[in-house]
Parts: structure tokens; C-alpha cells; sequence
């Protein structure tokens, strides 16, 4: 039996539905937090719902003996923690938050994995650990000592943590750095998604810095295929990026929703923020030899796809 932690998140509820395709058995924990739409988070779970080998558990992975009652009601075999406060810029404003939800919380599911001796723990990383950093693309190897936010810090600890208890209790923990996922339920403050809202709403889009800053971005489909080889794999302790190996700029970015949904931007440029880092840029060599892991999707096809979700869902997204 698979635990997924934020199983009703925009990775964990595709990741879900691919288990229980496969024919696994998957026990979802989720708080429904409120950061965004709690009925969006529920509708990302529905489908998965009407399965009999799937099972919510509604709680926080901050509260130990919630957790606990988990483990003692199923027999957990692999963890994939994806549950976390997420987001740069507002762990700025609320640090002492971030580092409870997405230290405590993830010191709770080790102890439990050493407790309960859960053979595999999957650990949803974050490329801003890589911080500011000017040597491209990120390997895996890279310093990851100077994180620019409360959020990467947390992320970055939590690699450590993981680590920690690898080699005192031999838990077999992979850390998957993600790169900017995007596609279909993605969280609606994200860039993507929020700037197809308001372009297609006719409303201006913030825009920070003068356009030129770039992302590695990965379609939810090739995170799931990484996700699900390492899954396979197993390795006692590894860390990989997940990325597409290519960059977008901001403004290319806008072009791409633009042309796909058929309407032009309004622009409103905003100064950088403290935070954003200028670059993301995965270096996948090491997934593509330890994993097999090989993403298709380019960022046109990705943002078509999105688009086309998004036409689709409009009226209980808006």
C-alpha cells in the first residue's frame, strides 16, 4: 500500500490516478488547506474517489498522533511525501509557517517510516535549492548552501533530514527535484495558469523583472513517468532533477498562452521580487541514466494541452 501525502494537490492527484490505473492500492492524506480553493483539491480527487482501492484521510501532517492512527489503520509499504506550504514569495511573509508545515511535517513521516519500517520514501524536492546559482544546467552535485527563501531553505533541510535518516535507519529515500510543473490542475496562482485566466478575462498580467527571467518548465505528464521510475528503482539514497532540460523566457512564455488562447496580454511590469531566482535549467543526465527517465512533452505542446484543459474547466475555475 502507497501513502501520498497532499494526494489532493495538483502532482499528488495525478500521481494517484496513474497508481490506481496500475492497480495499486493508495492511501491519500490531505488537509485541505485553504492557500487555495479547498473544492478545487477535491474535484482534483474525484475520480479517484469512485475507487474502491483508494482512501482519503483528511488531516495535517503536522498533527504526530493523526499520523500515527494512519499507520496503525493500513499497511504502508512506500511513501511519496508531496504535502508542503508551498510557494516563494509568500514564505517570505510567513516563514515561521513554512518551516513548521515543511520541517515538522516531514520529520513526522520519517520517524514513522523508521517506526512502521517502510520500505521506500519518496521526497518531492524543489529546483530553488539551487538558489541563485550561475553555473547551468543544475546538476545534482551542485552546492545547495545558499538558498534566496524561507521556502527553498525548508526544501533544502528537508533533503538533508531525509539523508539523515537514510544512514541511520537504511530507509531508502529517493529526492526528486521538481522543475516548474505545469499542466492540467495546476494551482491557480501559478504562472501559467494565472496568466491564461486573466489574459483570456481581458484582465493585465503582473509581470516581474523586464521579461528576460527563465524557467526550465516540465509538463505534469513527464513528472508522473519520473515519479513512477523511482519508484521502480528504489535506490537507497539518490537525488534527481526532474526537469525538461530547456529554458523559457517570461515573455515567450506570454506568446505561447497568447497564441494559443487567441487573445493578446495586457502587461503590467512590477520590479523583481525578492526571492525569484533568474534561472532554472535542470540538468536530467543523471535521471536519464538511473531512471530511464526521457520527458516529451516540449513547452509548446505542454501549453496547448493546458490551454485546452483550461477552455474546458473554465466555468468552476474562474
Amino acid at each position: 500500500m502507497i501513502l501520498v501525502t497532499g494526494g489532493a494537490g495538483f502532482i499528488g492527484s495525478h500521481l494517484i490516478d496513474r497508481l490506481l490505473d496500475e492497480g495499486q492500492e493508495v492511501v491519500c492524506i490531505d488537509n485541505f488547506n485553504d492557500y487555495y480553493s479547498p473544492e478545487l483539491k477535491r474535484s482534483n480527487i474525484a475520480q479517484a474517489s469512485k475507487n474502491p482501492r483508494f482512501h482519503l484521510e483528511e488531516g495535517d501532517i503536522c498533527d504526530f498522533p493523526f499520523l500515527e492512527a494512519v499507520f496503525e489503520r493500513y499497511p504502508i509499504e512506500e511513501i511519496v511525501h508531496l504535502a508542503a506550504r508551498a510557494g516563494v514569495r509568500p514564505s517570505i511573509a510567513e516563514p515561521r509557517l513554512y518551516e513548521e508545515v515543511n520541517g515538522l511535517g516531514t520529520v513526522n513521516l520519517l520517524e514513522l517510516a523508521r517506526r512502521y519500517k517502510v520500505s521506500s520514501f519518496i521526497y518531492g524536492g524543489s529546483s530553488s535549492v539551487y538558489g541563485a546559482a550561475s553555473r547551468v544546467p543544475f546538476s545534482e552535485d551542485d552546492p545547495c548552501d545558499r538558498p534566496i527563501s524561507p521556502y527553498a531553505a525548508t526544501k533544502r533541510a528537508n533533503e538533508l533530514m531525509c539523508y539523515t535518516y537514510h544512514h541511520l535507519y537504511g530507509i531508502k529515500v529517493t529526492v526528486l527535484r521538481f522543475f516548474t510543473v505545469y499542466g492540467p490542475r495546476q494551482r491557480p496562482e501559478m504562472a501559467i495558469h494565472k496568466f491564461t485566466r486573466l489574459i483570456d478575462q481581458g484582465e493585465e498580467i503582473p509581470l516581474f523583472g523586464d521579461g528576460s527571467s527563465k524557467r526550465d518548465y516540465t509538463y505534469i505528464d513527464d513528472i508522473i513517468q519520473g515519479v513512477m521510475a523511482a519508484r521502480q528503482k528504489a535506490y537507497p539514497f539518490e537525488i534527481f532533477n526532474l526537469g525538461e532540460s530547456r529554458t523559457t523566457d517570461l515573455i515567450t512564455l506570454v506568446r505561447l498562452i497568447e497564441e494559443n488562447l487567441g487573445k493578446k496580454a495586457k502587461i503590467r511590469w512590477l520590479p523583481d521580487q525578492p526571492g525569484d531566482v533568474p534561472l532554472t535549467y535542470a540538468d536530467i543526465s543523471k535521471a536519464r541514466r538511473m531512471l530511464g527517465y526521457n520527458p516529451q512533452v516540449p513547452i509548446e505542446e505542454g501549453i496547448r494541452r493546458f490551454v485546452e484543459w483550461y477552455r474546458k474547466n473554465r466555468d468552476r475555475l474562474t
